[in-house]
């Protein structure tokens, strides 16, 4: 109990410090968001998500890269609404059955809603899954020892899922290469500075052998280091092997600037990578990242910003799911109560 409540005072503290420290970006909030939505009605929410992750980091620190991915494969579907979530219904598989997101965490789906759980326990039903996913996310960076960044709140939940097509015209896979990423990241007015950042992400987290076995066999991509190449085939000698291996190779479980000095060494585990130091185009800003982990710092927390606002629903579009996993169904009570909450919060979001 002590040490449970030691544990609760530092989280309390580390909280305290960075609201003192933060300051908001100056990236454009949507409107139906607030960087302050909650702080009347849920005023402790941000210390509920971070005590909980904080003791899941510390049983096992790889679940943020879980919680981060995520959050991506949620807003670049349909924009972050907590699609990503939903089981699959008699209208069809959900988005978690397209092939992108088989290799998501099943652990993150449930870390979500046991977040959940704790913060409608808390505050009742009021706090969206999306927006929660989106908490989680931003916790997955800073306590890894990233940066912290405020976000703006008030997403509400989709009842619909997106259809395999959708999903899969969507979500960049490995295989891309800078040209096809600028596009992709484009179509959702993301700037190439936004994809090289935001691919920084890849400095936690783990890839799976079939994501990058086109680069080893049947022959191997020059762009990639010998030592490299060596250590890779041990962990997947085939290309059907299905293992896994680290994306930082330096820094694993670190939020930090070593995923750019693994690709200034020809260390890129995919191609989506490896092509952004081989492409003049990208190539400078990956330098500039290698150098200044503080500049990645910046331009991550702005394009975590921009897509973290991607598709939101806001308002009274939506719901507030009291299963993150499943619609509210027909629970008319429930849905009046959280729509005059919103129309509350939003009269006073700034």
């Amino acid at each position: 109990m002590a040490s449970h409540n030691l544990v609760f005072c530092l989280i309390l503290i580390s909280s305290l410090l960075v609201i003192i420290s933060e300051g908001q970006s100056t990236v454009p909030v949507v409107p139906g968001l607030s960087y302050s939505f909650y702080y009347s009605s849920c005023p402790e929410l941000e210390i509920i998500v971070r005590s909980h992750l904080w003791e899941v980091f510390n049983n096992d620190i790889t679940q943020a890269a879980g919680l981060l991915r995520l959050h991506f494969h949620d807003c670049f579907v349909q924009g972050c609404d907590g699609s990503v979530l939903l089981d699959g219904s008699t209208s069809g598989p959900s988005e978690q059955d397209a092939p992108p997101n088989l290799t998501l965490r099943s652990a993150a789906f449930t870390i979500i809603d046991d977040l959940r759980a704790l913060v409608h326990g808390a505050c009742g039903s009021i706090v969206s899954c999306a927006d929660i996913v989106a908490l989680a996310a931003r916790e997955s960076v800073f306590l890894p020892n990233g940066p912290y960044y405020s976000i703006p709140l008030g997403r509400r939940d989709s009842v619909n899922f997106a259809t395999r097509p959708v999903t899969l015209a969507n979500l960049p896979p490995p295989t891309f290469n800078t040209t096809s990423l600028i596009n992709a990241f484009a179509a959702k007015n993301l700037t190439t500075t936004d994809l090289v950042a935001l691919s920084g992400g890849h400095t936690i987290g783990r890839g799976h052998c079939t994501s990058f076995a086109d680069r080893l066999y049947p022959t191997q991509d020059p762009t990639m280091d010998q030592t490299f190449v060596k250590n890779l085939k041990l962990t997947c000698p085939t290309n059907t092997t299905n293992n896994s291996t680290n994306l930082d190779i330096r820094s694993p479980n670190l939020f930090d600037n070593k995923y750019y000095v693994d690709l200034m060494n020809r260390q890129g585990l995919f191609t989506s990578d490896q092509d952004l130091y081989t492409d003049s185009r990208t190539r400078n800003i990956v330098l500039d990242f290698s150098i200044n982990q503080n500049l990645f710092f910046e331009k991550f927390v702005e394009g975590m910003l921009k897509m973290g606002q991607l598709g939101v629903l806001t308002g009274t579009q939506g719901e507030i799911r009291t299963n993150c996993s499943a619609r509210n169904g027909n629970n008319v009570d429930l849905a009046s109560v959280v729509g005059e909450h919103q129309e509350q919060e939003m009269l006073s979001q700034y």
